[in-house]
């Protein structure tokens, strides 16, 4: 139940973010399913990879591969599913923690909470510029093949 509860909540949590970027209609549940997809993927992860920053890479890339293939099915901007797909990614739990940690003058939690939580936005950055960097390659590939005939 609490998986359920938990793919729920990514689910409304993107759809609430396409709502407020007035994402059209008819891409509303697309650009929610991939946020819906991406907490999947974390969470189906967790048993065979326990540390939090791995799950957030992968979970990342299976994202934006979402992204970047739907893009070209629905011909619009990857963009628009990439950002309202992250957001149940967004390491706010963690931020808030290093911020309590430092308000309540626990420097050495703080610093070591800071730091995960600075390595979970490198692993949503880099498990976003991986795929995307790669649908680029093979399309320039594909064009100047094309140009070469």
């Amino acid at each position: 139940m609490g998986y359920v509860l938990q793919l729920a909540a990514a689910f409304s949590g993107s759809l609430g973010f396409a709502l407020l970027f007035q994402v059209r209609r008819g891409k509303l549940l697309l650009a929610s399913l991939g946020g819906l997809l991406a907490w999947a993927v974390y969470l189906a992860l967790g048993p065979l990879i326990p540390q939090d920053v791995p799950r957030f890479f992968v979970a990342s890339v299976a994202l934006t591969v979402y992204g970047e293939i739907l893009a070209r099915v629905v011909k619009c901007p990857a963009t628009l599913f990439l950002v309202t797909a992250a957001v149940p990614l967004i390491p706010g739990g963690s931020l808030y923690h290093t911020m309590r940690y430092f308000v309540e003058g626990d420097f050495a939690a703080c610093s070591a909470q800071g730091l995960n939580t600075l390595l979970l936005a490198l692993a949503i950055a880099a498990g976003m510029i991986v795929p995307t960097s790669l649908f680029q390659l093979v399309r320039r590939i594909r064009v100047w093949r094309q140009r070469k005939k």
